[in-house]
């Protein structure tokens, strides 16, 4: 009896000494960081100062955190702060029960190159989701493409659940290629998945040295996921005003279409799109698609409703018509349109085709008499009859000729 009670005396006394070990704060954090490194074959430091409450509903708030795969230079998270509050039913389940109460994020830092070679050695099939009952709050974070990256980034997720509904609301500035755009916007999801529907609705101002677009924008797709992210059914309705040089110009647009999301940019292919405006904004319908990643490539064909009141004049007999024109429109250059725009222009047998930039365009037709009476563009408009004068001109063709436009831009 006596060595069972020593025994049992010396038991207790180990587990004390090591209870109040693991009480220690950084002993603690080191144990929890860890279990989850081994869990998902990372490697995890925290070098801040540490701190748990087991009072309530247990926390833990670990600083300056990085996680790498294993042997890699390029951490894929890195964060100031990191606070995790979980219920007592969850460390009893020792993780089987993925219920936590809440995650706190501070400056947190994603690199999606890193991300995608993390996930690329991760075992298939179904990870389950957590169920986040108090949901999660990102303070000042970033996402790093690979030439754009999303700034200031600002989430809050009131909860999350597998199969439940999703809400959010997402502020930041997105920023690549001499193009960026601060977003505010709210968002819902179905259910948390890569197949699912979702809807957004906010304020976002894509902007340039040149420019800007305020926008007010509502976007309904369905989410899919495959070799790259897309948007299917995607259709985007938007108020917006174009601001430059003093200039502001209002109008609304609308597209539908399939979005890809390949990691480099944006595209839409193929995209219907409806413009309405007044003065130098065109009415219009056309379709095409459009490319936004290191530089814009737009490729557009539709039907002007009528020629724009604020556009320099056509040439008779194109401009001595209500008729509805077709065009085709294309540019490929910087997100700032300062490369050279092509435009082609049908009406009954009358026809232009023409190349010009659209900052010197707009500076001319601002000038307005002060100015050359000729536009700075290099083109030709043919028609088969012109009357001028009391004459009649048949098989007529005039070429124009911009010297400032590069000789790969004369026309086609």
């Amino acid at each position: 009896r006596r060595k069972i009670a020593m025994l049992a005396l010396a038991t207790l006394l180990v587990a004390a000494l090591a209870l109040g070990w693991m009480m220690r704060t950084d002993n603690l954090a080191a144990t929890v960081l860890g279990v989850t490194a081994r869990a998902l074959d990372l490697e995890i430091t925290a070098t801040g100062a540490a701190e748990y409450r087991l009072r309530g509903t247990p926390q833990i708030v670990v600083r300056d955190l990085t996680a790498r795969m294993r042997g890699a230079g390029t951490p894929l998270l890195r964060a100031d702060r990191i606070l995790i509050a979980v219920p007592w039913s969850t460390l009893r389940t020792r993780g089987a029960d993925l219920t936590i109460t809440h995650i706190e994020l501070d400056a947190p830092v994603l690199d999606i190159a890193a991300l995608r070679a993390w996930l690329a050695t991760r075992p298939p099939g179904d990870r389950p989701l957590p169920t986040l009952t108090r949901g999660l709050t990102v303070s000042g974070g970033q996402v790093i493409g690979e030439d754009w990256r999303l700034q200031d980034l600002d989430v809050e997720l009131p909860s999350l659940a597998p199969g439940a509904a999703l809400l959010s609301k997402l502020r930041g500035r997105y920023a690549g290629s001499g193009f960026s755009a601060p977003f505010d916007l709210h968002l819902g999801m179905t259910r948390p998945s890569l197949d699912a529907g979702l809807g957004v609705v906010g304020n976002i101002s894509p902007e340039t040295a040149a420019w800007r677009l305020p926008s007010r924008v509502r976007l309904s797709a369905l989410v899919r996921d495959g070799e790259t992210l897309r948007l299917e059914r995607a259709v985007l309705g938007s108020y917006s005003r174009y601001a430059a040089d003093g200039d502001e110009l209002p109008f609304a647009f609308g597209i539908a279409g399939s979005v890809q999301l390949p990691g480099d940019g944006l595209r839409l292919r193929p995209v219907s799109l409806a413009v309405r405006g007044d003065g130098a904004v065109p009415t219009l319908e056309g379709e095409g698609s459009f490319a936004l990643a290191q530089n814009l490539r737009l490729d557009l064909r539709g039907r002007l409703r009528r020629w724009p009141p604020g556009w320099p004049a056509l040439p008779p007999p194109l401009g001595g018509s209500d008729a509805p024109l077709p065009f085709a429109l294309g540019y490929a250059g910087p997100s700032d349109l300062s490369e050279v725009v092509t435009l082609q222009l049908k009406r009954e047998d009358t026809a232009f085709d023409g190349r010009f930039r659209l900052t010197e365009m707009l500076a001319w037709r601002d000038r307005g008499e002060n100015g050359s009476p000729l536009p700075p563009l290099s083109g030709t408009v043919s028609t088969p009859r012109v009357e001028i004068s009391g004459a009649t001109l048949e098989g007529v063709q005039i070429q124009m000729q911009d010297p400032d436009l590069p000789a790969d831009a004369a026309p086609r």
